[in-house]
This record gives structure tokens, C-alpha cells and sequence, in this order.
């Protein structure tokens, strides 16, 4: 993602810049959220900075022309922020996109401290004196999350349990997003967030 360059009309694709997720290309297996279950594949995690990228997206005012919000709630998309500003990816469609709507190239610019666990991403380009908003962020639909599963774990030593997720209540949210340019409206979209209620999962030796 770091140092991708969009051209002006053309439409960034993360998993186009992401390219293939494998371990030829030095992804590590770690959990993901496929099909209503969390199962280990390889780019887990990705999700971190495709969220961090849509926020970034937001800022900029870029014209957003995809974006799907997690099956679930993920407590760390939540610091310091409401839920509903996330963006998850996968091959195929589920991904996050944005067309190139300004008169000069765009530049996606990313640093990470995995010490720190901090992420910053920054998009550049050509201001033509647009700025975004968002307002009328509403939360609804909440539902307690159901009870604790587990899941048999032939790689653990028999009686050996591990916690591998936590209790999520399910919650609807949405905000209205608008960029501005000149006193006129360029880009007007509400972003909705169905996240299922989520229940503990604990990996079981047998």
C-alpha cells in the first residue's frame, strides 16, 4: 500500500495493491472472519490497515466507490473512535475502493510502529480546496452477545484451553459523510454498520 500512486480518474483498489495473499509473498496465517466463523488464513490482520486507509479516505474527500464495514465489532477499530469507521477486505469484491477525482496524481503514503502498534496513513496530492465532514453519527440495534462456544483444537495438549475471542454485543450504526468544494457538494454518502452480536470462542485440547 505504501508509496501507491493513483492517477487522476482512476479507481485505487486496496486488494489491487495489495496483490496475492500467500505465504510466497510473506504473509503469516492469523485470524480472519469468513463466512460467519474466525479461521486462520493467511492475511490476517490486513484489516488494520485497510481500515486505517478508509479513515485516511474520509479526511482526503476522495469519491469512495466501495467499502464494507466487519461481520462484527473489533475492539481496537474502536480507540479513541465510535464504532462504524472500519473497512474490512477480501479477494473478490469485498473490497475498498475510491476513484481519483482531483486534477493531479494521488499519492497513498503509509508508516507502522508495530511496537507502538500504531498506524498512520496519509494521502497527497493537489489540493483543489475541498474538506470533508461527518455528522449525525447514530448508534441503534443493540443485542446481547450469545453464549460462549468451544471449539475442539487438536494442536492443544487435551484439557490445555485458550480464549481466541471475546464477547461482542451486536450494534447498527451509521454517519453522513460530505465533501465540500467552492460552497457546493462534491460527494454525499451514509455509510450504515450491521455488526452481529458475537460470543466467546475457546479453543479446547482434545
Amino acid at each position: 500500500i505504501n508509496f501507491t500512486l493513483i492517477p487522476p480518474g482512476e479507481e485505487f483498489s486496496f486488494n489491487k495493491a495489495m496483490g496475492k495473499v500467500d505465504g510466497s509473498t510473506g504473509f503469516h496465517q492469523a485470524y480472519v472472519i469468513r463466512a460467519g466463523s474466525t479461521l486462520m488464513e493467511f492475511g490476517g490482520g490486513v484489516c488494520q490497515v485497510s481500515t486505517t486507509v478508509f479513515r485516511a479516505m474520509l479526511d482526503a474527500g476522495v469519491n469512495i466507490t466501495r467499502r464494507l464495514p466487519h461481520s462484527y465489532r473489533v475492539r481496537y477499530y474502536e480507540l479513541n473512535n465510535q464504532p462504524g469507521f472500519d473497512a474490512t477486505v477480501y479477494s473478490g469484491e469485498v473490497d475498498l475502493r475510491f476513484i481519483n477525482d482531483t486534477p493531479a496524481y494521488l499519492l497513498i503514503v503509509a508508516e507502522a510502529d508495530s511496537a507502538a502498534a500504531h498506524m498512520t496513513v496519509k494521502i497527497y496530492g493537489t489540493s483543489d480546496g475541498r474538506h470533508s465532514e461527518i455528522d449525525n453519527y447514530k448508534q441503534w440495534g443493540y443485542t446481547a452477545p450469545p453464549p460462549p462456544q468451544d471449539i475442539h483444537d487438536p494442536s492443544l495438549a487435551p484439557g490445555q484451553r485458550r480464549q481466541v475471542e471475546n464477547a461482542i454485543p451486536g450494534l447498527k450504526t451509521s454517519f453522513d459523510w460530505k465533501v465540500y468544494r467552492d460552497g457546493e457538494i462534491l460527494h454525499e454518502k451514509t455509510f450504515f454498520s450491521h455488526y452481529r452480536a458475537w460470543g466467546a470462542k475457546f479453543l479446547v485440547g482434545i
